[in-house]
């Protein structure tokens, strides 16, 4: 049993879960393995509505797991988001999760649509 913030989970994967679960945390952390522009970020993950996307990226800055940057230099206003040394830690499990999809897709002949 692991317990964290008074909320205790039963297991290491339940633990897990509740830093990258859902449905696009995962594919949001996979995008900042390398440091990104809000915008750019939102490029990239098109399928993701701008609101969900700002509040996954909380919920991740929150644990620990993303750094926001705003750079407030000159105007337009721009925000960079990374990994945290935390985050980084995901970086073999996001490739796995990523190796693992590509495996599943080729070996079940599933189709890849190229935007």
């Amino acid at each position: 049993m692991y317990s964290i913030d008074n909320k205790q989970y039963p297991c290491s994967t339940s633990l897990t879960m509740k830093y990258i679960g859902g449905k696009w945390k995962a594919v949001i952390l996979i995008h900042l393995i390398e440091k990104k522009r809000y915008s750019e970020l939102r490029k990239q993950c098109k399928v993701i509505t701008e609101r969900t996307l700002s509040l996954q990226l909380k919920e991740m800055e929150e644990d620990g797991l993303v750094k926001r940057t705003v750079h407030t230099t000159k105007p337009p206003l721009k925000v960079d988001y990374e990994l945290t040394p935390f985050g980084r830690t995901l970086i073999p499990l996001l490739k796995s999760i990523a190796e693992w999809g590509k495996k599943t897709a080729e070996n079940n002949n599933f189709i890849q649509v190229v935007e």
